[in-house]
């Protein structure tokens, strides 16, 4: 997506996230720093998250202050709108634990799931070899760290961009703080599946007209 981005004449960052367990908790200042790290240094931006780094949106926002102009949740979940926050709800804690090692830690996310539902999501033999290779293992308090959500976060343009199951109540909370919501079928990972059409609807998301 961010190749597609270029192409159509606008600069795109993809932050590198892997190493952010490092070190032990706590882990958001580290989320927020990294993306500090790699955004331009002047200039106008919208933050794009999937998944649960939805929830690190707030304080990466708050991180790079007046320059965000605009937040984009691409099937990801979306932070209260202030308090705290945890990556994991309560009722996903026991799944995360029967996975977990001795040593607290989790295998790499495509390996949470059986091979038919990952094959689903990622067709691609060799996107999906590309994809496993590059997974960190979280530990678990990854999890249940709480991660701060400053007040004031959503003033600027919020907007989902919804793929589907499980993700449907997401849409619904989105739409009830008349944010606009736009369904794209497809799977958790459907931008791997298709970027140029996930693009498409990112750049209208983000621009208020």
């Amino acid at each position: 997506m961010a190749e597609s981005l270029e192409r159509r004449g606008h600069a795109a960052v993809v932050p590198d996230l892997t190493g952010v367990s490092a070190g032990g908790p706590p882990y958001w200042h580290k989320v927020v720093a990294a993306v500090r790290a790699a955004a331009p240094s002047d200039g106008p931006l919208v933050l794009v998250a999937h998944s649960n780094a939805g929830f690190f949106v707030p304080a990466i926002k708050e991180g790079l202050g007046e320059r965000v102009v605009a937040c984009v949740f691409a099937d990801a979940h979306i932070p209260p709108g202030e308090g705290m926050v945890t990556t994991a709800e309560e009722a996903f804690l026991p799944f995360l634990h029967d996975l977990a090692g001795p040593d607290g830690v989790l295998p790499r996310w495509t390996d949470w799931w059986d091979e038919e539902d990952v094959v689903a999501m990622l067709p691609d033999p060799a996107v999906r070899i590309r994809v496993a290779a590059e997974q960190p293992r979280l530990p678990l308090d990854y999890y249940t760290q709480p991660i701060p959500v400053p007040a004031g976060w959503d003033t600027v343009r919020c907007s989902l961009l919804w793929y589907g199951p499980p993700y449907d109540a997401v849409a619904e909370e989105a739409a009830r703080r008349g944010w606009p919501v736009t369904r794209l079928p497809g799977t958790h990972l459907h931008q791997l599946v298709d970027p140029e059409g996930v693009t498409d609807a990112l750049l209208k998301l983000s621009r208020k007209s």
